[in-house]
């Protein structure tokens, strides 16, 4: 336990002092990815399976190198660089409105990432007023990361591990979603898995930022952030606010456009 306190608080120390930074140039205090080491607390998580089927159903088709992965694994190219480069651990992903896929992406650059056998992937679900990840990984066994938030779970009870290098905390719908993640509690609980799990990269699906103001009372606690449009639905007055609101916070990486059709050529 005293090793846990003493990372929590180097952790928090480090983003505290980052916090300046954020403001006109990117770096934050994060541990840099790719250590080679595997925790036992990362081993004895309990673990889930996918249904490939399933899974290319929602859209996710990332499990296995394919044509329809590439784009993904070029996203996790540059990511991983950007983040090795500013001595990043944590990204979100955010979105303007609802159904414009976030965690579609999400998980499609997590199962991409996890196919490089030396990285720990962890993907936090806060979005809980509209989460999915449960859904599209079929895991009904009533996981529900939102009581970790709460302080009425471990974290080793929601988390599940996916073969060796990813990891999942997928949410249910929470009534209580704003007041989980306002204020000091949530930065605390995520500090301590980091701590005690130590990945390599933090995935964080946050709720859209026009929705609600959840995502802008967490997005201190992450070192980039990632804004998911619609193609035929974000408009650009909102991507263009979400935008403005983000970049007074965090690092933005950029905007992925999503649902977009492209003609059929002959």
């Amino acid at each position: 336990m005293e090793r846990i306190r003493e990372a929590i608080e180097k952790a928090r120390h480090e983003r505290q002092s980052a916090g300046t930074q954020r403001q006109g140039q990117a770096g934050t205090g994060g541990a840099s990815p790719v250590d080679g080491t595997v925790t036992d607390d990362w081993i004895s998580l309990p673990q889930f399976d996918v249904n490939p089927k399933s899974l290319r159903r929602n859209r996710i088709m990332t499990l296995e190198a394919n044509p329809h992965a590439t784009p993904f694994d070029v996203m996790r190219t540059k990511l991983l660089h950007e983040m090795r480069s500013k001595n990043w651990r944590r990204v979100a992903f955010t979105s303007p409105g609802t159904d414009c896929g976030k965690s579609t992406v999400v998980l499609n650059l997590a199962f991409s990432l996890a196919r490089q056998t030396d990285l720990r992937v962890m993907v936090i679900e806060l979005d809980f007023r509209t989460p999915s990840i449960a859904r599209m990984l079929q895991l009904d066994d009533g996981t529900n990361f939102a009581k970790v938030l709460s302080g009425t779970a471990q974290p080793r009870d929601h988390i599940k591990r996916y073969k060796a290098s990813l990891a999942v905390a997928a949410s249910k719908d929470t009534p209580n979603s704003a007041e989980l993640l306002h204020g000091t509690k949530a930065a605390h609980v995520i500090d301590a898995i980091e701590a005690q799990y130590q990945p390599d990269v933090m995935l964080f699906d946050m709720p859209p930022v026009l929705v609600a103001d959840d995502t802008m009372a967490f997005i201190d606690q992450v070192d980039a952030t990632l804004l998911i449009g619609a193609a035929e639905a974000s408009t650009l007055d909102e991507i263009g606010r979400c935008k403005q609101e983000l970049e007074t916070r965090t690092n933005l990486l950029g905007v992925v456009l999503n649902k977009c059709r492209y003609p059929e050529t002959s």
